[in-house]
């Protein structure tokens, strides 16, 4: 089937389309009930239909013939490690560590918050949360007490799990010390934690609260799976809000199953039996989508890599693997390969691996930048794919359907909508917007199946932060247009959207030309207040590895680029070098960040973070530049 037939059906004909979709799955009771209105008048895909997640990814491919076939592969340069994973040793680990929960009184319905490194021992704990028809809800290892504590209190886990430890390249960070901090700073405490212990760091446990994994997995009573309902919650997954609470994104059993099955094939062409390593983190929503549940439940084997694009030990460590596991796509945020790019400018280690098996690379979670595009296709000699999405969704709203009908890529384009997703360029008023010009990104409803309903205990903030802008639609938060083709590029959030003397400019297009300069590893354009034309563009660089140029040079060549290209309309005049740029840990550019500082603004230093002393770095150096406006 073409493209357009399939997209075109989906939207046309969403209940008949998403019914066949789902039921390529193995339901306790097929879903009759395709889309529905819940109690707040949300669109909600399979609420009739019952169902178990760890089945449907682990006992039904060992019932049907796959129990012997890898089903998880850990490979950690880090801890020094490697371990196969069989779907049958999957769904009997599972099995046993959720009769661990059983025996703490975990139900379905009831919370589990699981604060964990990517080791195997994460994807089992939450198979077995979902086993039991619980929902789990995952926060990235390493995150500070407060952080974890917030996030404990919204979703008031009977039972935490945890590990001793996370490696950081060569760092141990122990984490038993900040869970104990968390439960102290919390006004709901868990029942009890149950605790891995890693070699690298022995915990403390408390007696009559802590319970040692492996002495605790090796007494359990192995516990079946607990049918739910399409519409119950899987999972909780808080976004990383700059202010206020964090927002708990939850995910319903049913659409999420029918979705990430669907998206294996149709956007990453993996079939059953295919190996694919997603280089994520289970504490992010790709890692929970393409680490541990699509891929299980398409019969396909994953990768847990414990590890790092680059000194872990070097920048040839996604190659290794590619070559060692044959894997089939690899997929990974453009800061991987920017970092890759950094270290390995010529590409040098890409031919000391075989790559043959690798068909596709596949790139998410920010703006893919032409510039790495390019590097990366022409060192690799593999297609690269972009696509977008956002933890709300859980998959892809923009793609090249690999497995459908490939399309022509285009350098700075996610490509086409993907089935289910209606996407509309708006403007202020909520009109459509003709091809090449600039609004926000918007869904009309129905959302396909995957996508939030609500926020966890906070509908209200669903309502008001995703469904008020546009009635009828959802607001991405994103800004960007379609082109011709209807191809789609996203340009940043609507907020990196400057306004320079009544002309609104993309930071991203200037973004675009900054990073194509020879000497530029990778940069940021922010639009900073500027008295005279409202906002004026500043660039922020890193140099490449090895690279000496004159800054006041550099500055000129940006300038004369920017000119160039888009003209002088775009008053783009200073460029900084700077050491590196404040980031989260999962790779995303503070752009906001870097503009409250320029513009004299009290700021809030987000929970994800990766470097908060980069954030002083960069107000250091635009004060000695004169670009910190007095607040």
């Amino acid at each position: 089937m073409s493209y357009h037939a399939e997209y075109t059906r989906s939207i046309e004909a969403p209940e008949e389309f998403w019914a066949e979709k789902a039921a390529e799955l193995a339901w306790f009771k097929q879903p009759e009930k395709i889309l529905s209105k819940d109690e707040n008048g949300i669109d909600r895909w399979f609420a009739d239909g019952e169902m178990n997640t760890a089945y449907m990814a682990l006992d039904y491919h060992v019932e049907n013939g796959r129990g012997d076939q890898p089903a998880v592969i850990y490979d950690s340069p880090v801890a020094d490690t490697k371990r196969v994973y069989t779907y049958r040793e999957m769904r009997d680990q599972v099995a046993a560590f959720a009769g661990v929960l059983k025996a703490q009184g975990v139900e379905k319905g009831d919370r589990v918050v699981i604060y964990m490194p990517m080791v195997p021992e994460a994807l089992i704990a939450m198979y077995a949360v979902a086993r039991l028809g619980a929902i789990h809800s995952v926060v990235f290892g390493g995150f500070a007490p407060h952080e974890l504590a917030v996030r404990i209190e919204d979703a008031e886990p009977k039972v935490i799990v945890t590990a001793s430890c996370g490696i950081e390249v060569s760092k141990v960070l122990e984490y038993k010390p900040m869970l104990d901090a968390a439960i102290e700073q919390s006004a709901h405490k868990p029942d009890a934690c149950v605790i891995l212990q890693r070699p690298q760091a022995k915990a403390e446990l408390i007696p009559g609260r802590d319970l040692d994994w492996e002495t605790a997995i090796a007494s359990a009573e192995p516990a079946d799976c607990v049918p739910v309902k399409g519409t119950d919650p899987l999972y909780i997954l808080y976004t990383s809000g700059t202010t206020g609470k964090p927002k708990g994104v939850v995910r319903d059993n049913g659409g999420h199953a029918t979705a990430m099955n669907y998206s294996m094939k149709a956007i990453y062409n993996i079939e059953p039996g295919d190996v694919f390593l997603a280089a994520s983190d289970v504490g992010w929503v790709v890692g929970h989508s393409y680490i541990v549940y699509a891929p299980l439940l398409a019969g396909a084997t994953t990768i847990v890599y414990e590890g790092k694009p680059v000194r872990t030990p070097d920048a040839g460590a996604f190659w290794r693997l590619c070559e060692e596991y044959k894997i089939k796509a690899l997929f990974a945020a453009p800061t991987a390969f920017r970092a890759i790019k950094k270290e390995d400018p010529e590409g040098a280690q890409i031919g000391n691996y075989d790559l043959s098996n690798l068909e596709i690379i596949f790139m998410a979670g920010e703006r893919l930048d032409p510039p790495t595009y390019h590097w990366t296709v022409e060192k690799t000699g593999k297609p690269v794919i972009d696509h977008w999405w956002q933890t709300e969704t859980g998959w892809a709203i923009c793609g090249n359907l690999m497995g459908v009908e490939a399309k022509e890529p285009k350098p700075g384009s996610a490509t086409l909508p993907v089935p289910g997703f209606n996407v509309q360029i708006l403007d202020p008023e909520g009109n459509e917007m003709p091809a090449g010009e600039q609004g926000a990104i918007a869904v009309k409803l129905p959302l396909p199946p995957s996508c939030l309903p609500t926020i966890w205990n906070n509908h209200e903030r669903f309502a008001a932060g995703y469904l008020a802008d546009f009635p009828g639609y959802y607001t991405s938060g994103d800004g960007g247009y379609k082109d011709e083709d209807g191809y789609v590029f996203i340009m940043g959030r609507t907020d990196d959207v400057i306004n320079v003397a009544g002309h609104r400019l993309s930071t991203g297009e200037m973004e675009e030309i900054v990073a194509d300069h020879p000497a530029v590893a990778e940069c940021a354009v922010i639009g900073i207040n500027d008295s005279l034309k409202g906002q004026v563009p500043i660039g922020l660089v890193l140099l490449k590895d090895g690279v000496d140029i004159d800054e006041e040079e550099l500055e000129k060549e940006l300038v004369a680029m920017v000119r160039k290209d888009i003209g002088p309309i775009a008053c783009f005049n200073r460029a900084l070098v700077v050491q590196r740029l404040p980031k989260t840990r999962s790779g995303k550019i503070l752009r906001k960040l870097m503009r409250q500082i320029a513009d004299g603004q009290e700021y809030k230093v987000p929970s994800t973070i990766d470097d908060p002393s980069s954030l002083s770095e960069i107000e250091e150096l635009m004060d000695q530049r004169g670009l910190v406006a007095s607040s």
